[in-house]
């Protein structure tokens, strides 16, 4: 997991061959004007998700996994973010099968920490990381 500010994203360019093209995009595109859902930049390879939703309680938290995909998480507008995580090996009581059509899997354990993320920073989740969004107070478009 990689919490930093949108001000250094070149530091973390050349951990995987797709996160310049993905900082690239998000440098050059006003993501907070963009209509919520699906935007692909190289199609299934790499795709913006943009979201507006109510965050929940840190009661509600489930972990999730993905096997595929890196999420790259960037809070767009709003009051800071919470996400709770753990590590995968501690993600041991599954909440639901795995789905392979949306690369995900949910948790029911406790996450072992909380951390936040403000306007202008991201949050990079490998599949190793599992990983509760969308925790907070608030409205938020990421």
């Amino acid at each position: 997991m990689i919490l930093d500010s949108l001000k250094k994203s070149a530091l973390y360019e050349s951990l995987h061959p797709r996160f310049k093209c993905v900082f690239d995009f998000i440098e050059s595109h006003d993501l907070a004007s963009m209509e919520c859902g699906r935007h692909d930049i190289d199609g299934d390879n790499i795709f913006v998700n943009v979201q507006e939703l109510d965050l929940r309680p840190t009661s509600e938290a489930r972990l999730e996994l993905h096997r595929k995909y890196i999420d790259i998480q960037l809070l767009l507008c709003g009051p800071a973010e919470v996400f709770g995580w753990s590590e995968k090996k501690d993600c041991l009581t599954p909440e639901t099968d795995f789905d392979e059509a949306k690369d995900i899997q949910l948790f029911t354990d406790i996450p072992q920490c909380f951390y936040t993320v403000a306007e202008g920073q991201f949050s990079i989740l490998f599949p190793e990381d599992g990983h509760a969004p969308m925790l907070g107070e608030g409205h938020v478009k990421k």
